[in-house]
């Protein structure tokens, strides 16, 4: 957990009259990986707006290591519910937050949680339901980083949906260079097909490329069997959900990162290693990377699906494996125009 420092704010503020030494900003993101990596420009934002409050973010414990590397938050506060929903409460204690911030949606549950807690002001989009807070609409269509920044400038906050970028891990990545596939996502209807994997794999394999595979911790049997496809050895197959601090190293160190619209999509922009992107359900548009040379989004247009679906989208499916080797071969023409003594190609920017 992170743990605030005690003592005067510090912009040196008095003590707080509610008794603590600091006021406090509380801000909902109560997600996964990739939800909170998106909303990284909001919580930078957030910290600089409110340099003399503790910043506490109420998201899954697990995701400790990754809210200490954004270098916003002062404090992590437990809370997750199953199937990405609303928590059911928030175990805050002490006086009411002085400032609290909805970033999990735009439902009346997010904004009556946040509001039970009494805080002096909520920082929230509209809602007809909630007729009391006072934020700027909400649109469907808008890419999420875009979204969150997009509040907070409607309530007279600075962000920059472009800030984006981590620290580079201290740990040295357990396969330098490699190319990652991570075949998984949060549902099966963003899932390529396995064999599709294998196929990309063995072709890149057949160019001396080392692949190596990962997943999380209830992708064990995914993993497996596109290890076992692609004929990959052991030392290059890693299930069973890495730790953070291996998983961002490997990610950093990577030639590219192959998925599907998911967290370590997010963490290759973060690291700013190439990627290629596979989108189906829910296009590029709202949840794809920056637009830059580094990262190849695919994506071929059709009716919007479920991202939640059981089934793989019809929309994924027309990916082939040309499309993703066609663009492995753009990003290595790239890295080939950054390497030292040409011309700079892939830069700096996320």
């Amino acid at each position: 957990m992170i743990h605030a420092t005690p003592g005067r704010a510090r912009d040196g503020a008095a003590p707080h009259p509610g008794g603590g030494s600091r006021p406090r900003v509380l801000v909902l993101r109560a997600l996964g990986l990739g939800d909170l990596l998106a909303g990284v420009p909001a919580l930078r934002a957030l910290r600089r707006a409110y340099p003399g409050h503790e910043l506490v973010l109420a998201t899954p414990a697990e995701l400790a290591p990754v809210v200490a590397a954004t270098g916003a938050v002062d404090r992590l506060l437990p809370a997750a519910e199953p199937g990405r929903a609303v928590p059911h409460a928030l175990d805050w204690t002490g006086p009411p937050p002085d400032v609290a911030v909805d970033l999990h949606g735009n439902g009346p549950p997010s904004h009556r949680l946040l509001m039970d807690l009494g805080p002096g002001r909520l920082l929230a989009f509209a809602h007809s339901e909630t007729p009391e807070v006072d934020g700027p609409p909400w649109y469907a269509e808008e890419h999420e980083r875009d979204r969150w920044c997009r509040m907070l400038e409607a309530y007279g906050i600075d962000a920059d949906p472009s800030d984006l970028r981590l620290p580079r891990p201290q740990a040295p990545s357990p396969a330098p260079g490699a190319v990652v596939l991570h075949p998984g996502a949060g549902a099966p209807s963003r899932c390529w097909p396995v064999d599709r994997y294998a196929a990309v794999a063995e072709a890149l394999r057949a160019r001396g490329r080392r692949v190596v595979v990962t997943g999380g911790a209830d992708e064990g049997d995914l993993v497996a069997l596109l290890a076992e496809l692609a004929h990959l050895p052991d030392t290059d197959v890693f299930g069973g959900g890495l730790p953070y601090d291996r998983l961002s190293a490997l990610v950093a160190g990577a030639r590219t990162v192959v998925s599907g619209d998911t967290g370590i999509a997010h963490l290759a922009v973060a690291h700013a290693t190439p990627s290629v992107t596979l989108f189906g359900p829910v296009p590029p548009s709202r949840w794809g990377p920056p637009d830059h040379p580094r990262h190849r989004a695919l994506w071929h247009p059709g009716p919007d699906g479920d991202p939640h679906g059981h089934e793989t989208d019809p929309a994924l499916l027309r990916i082939g494996t040309d499309d993703v080797l066609d663009a492995l071969d753009v990003l290595d023409r790239l890295v080939a125009l950054d390497a030292p003594g040409a011309a700079p190609a892939l830069g700096e920017a996320p």
